[in-house]
């Protein structure tokens, strides 16, 4: 079948995708206790490569960038030669792929660097959900001129390093209540100066580090920005200022922009809203992306929800140039050359239906991650997994990863990988406790 979805798209002269079929982000906390990319990693990339393109999962840029536990970085030689690893494996198949360049701003954790959290100003997280004593949020420090400044250059940096290991171009996330969200948001940026105020202010940021990254990249390398199309919460960054971004972004070359919405407080990115706004079941944005695409040029990509080739389909025919699709590639990873066979195969997203939208979308992603681990372990995925049961699982894994027993005589630390009941036992590692904020 002769589809567009399935066709070959250019990104520019050097790059040209086999289909439009592109792997979005999923956070897998899979890294090693150094945040470099694993074996696992690598497999569990290349399985994948059947995608036009594949987004790596969101990679920190820096140590105080970590929310969460083996999220992988970008910011040292030996995370640079780990993620060399998976990019060679995914050329091997013919895939291309890009960085995702990430800091989680006030839902980072300082357990895990042992410094200030960075936000644009000093206000926490609404509503967080009870986890472990050492994980719980804190109020974070309102970003100086100079920590700005040094974000700015830590984006630069590891968009160089992306390149150095081998990846085909970066997506800055700016999107899901992160730090760049934050600064967007008039929820969460509250400042008085020339970085808050209007949306041309509070995207300031974001436009410094798209031109900063423009200034010290080679020429045709691709730079895409994920953006909420709104954070779905009364008073906070709209689809207007949504707009107003776009176009400054349109200035400075931006190759693709992906589209999606929500945060942690408002998980539109799973479908739930804390404005009233009413979202389709499948393609959460399409809707945002008809109304943009009027607007400008840049090639549009939508992520949220997308499970059927025929919805797909409808995401090019309406005016996206790409489709993204997250939980259905990670559950059947070749869904597009099954789309290629049959074009009415349905991908599976896994879906809970909790009255409290906080609990249910990280029921959400328990389940997603808890078929990721079963890949991982070679085991088949679940079709229709218990939400909290799946929720429970997670908990406990993260509870795992994050285990320490420090020593205070000889400095060193024990941190204990062991799956969940439904996975086989991964390893035990010891480090040094210095070695845990290289």
């Amino acid at each position: 079948m002769t589809t567009d979805l399935l066709s070959p798209f250019k990104l520019n002269d050097s790059i040209e995708l086999q289909n439009r079929v592109l792997m979005a982000p999923l956070t897998r906390c899979m890294s090693d206790d150094n945040l470099v990319p694993t074996q696992a990693m690598v497999d569990y990339y290349a399985c994948r490569a059947d995608a036009g393109l594949i987004i790596s999962e969101a990679t920190i840029i820096r140590p105080d960038a970590q929310g969460y536990p083996n999220t992988p970085g970008l910011f040292t030689s030996e995370q640079i030669q780990g993620w060399k690893k998976v990019t060679d494996a995914v050329h091997a198949k013919g895939g291309k792929m890009f960085a995702q360049l990430w800091h989680v701003g006030r839902v980072a954790h300082p357990h895990f660097f042992g410094g200030d959290v960075l936000a644009p100003s000093a206000i926490g997280v609404e509503g967080s959900v009870p986890r472990m004593r050492e994980l719980t949020y804190v109020t974070p420090k309102a970003a100086t001129i100079e920590d700005i400044q040094g974000l700015i250059a830590d984006y630069a940096k590891a968009a160089e390093n992306a390149i150095e290991a081998g990846f085909d171009g970066v997506e800055i996330h700016a999107a899901h209540g992160y730090l760049l969200t934050q600064f967007l948001s008039p929820l969460t940026n509250q400042r008085q100066d020339e970085w808050g105020g209007s949306i041309i202010n509070r995207a300031r940021l974001l436009i410094n580090i798209v031109s900063q990254i423009r200034a010290v990249c080679p020429s045709g390398f691709i730079v895409m920005v994920k953006l909420n199309s709104a954070d779905f919460q009364r008073n906070g960054f709209s689809f207007d200022d949504a707009c107003e971004v776009v176009r400054r972004l349109e200035a400075l070359g931006v190759d693709v922009v992906e589209l999606s919405g929500g945060s942690y407080e408002a998980p539109a990115m799973q479908g739930q809203t804390r404005d009233d706004t009413t979202l389709a079941r499948e393609a959460y944005f399409l809707e945002f992306a008809h109304s943009l695409e009027t607007k400008t040029d840049i090639p549009l990509m939508t992520t949220g929800g997308i499970k059927r080739a025929e919805v797909a389909e409808k995401v090019i025919q309406q005016g996206c140039s790409l489709v993204g699709l997250a939980s259905a590639l990670a559950i059947t990873p070749d869904l597009a050359k099954k789309w290629q066979q049959e074009w009415r195969y349905s991908g599976v997203i896994p879906h809970c239906t909790w009255k409290d939208k906080s609990l249910a979308s990280l029921a959400n992603m328990a389940m997603v991650r808890r078929q990721l681990r079963r890949l991982g372990n070679n085991l088949t995925t679940l079709r229709s997994p218990s939400p909290l049961w799946s929720l429970v699982l997670d908990m406990m894994h993260r509870k795992s990863m994050t285990k320490r027993d420090v020593n205070a005589k000889n400095g060193s630390v024990q941190l204990t990988h062991q799956s969940s009941n439904s996975d086989k036992t991964v390893s035990t590692s010891h480090v040094r406790a210095d070695q845990l904020n290289k």
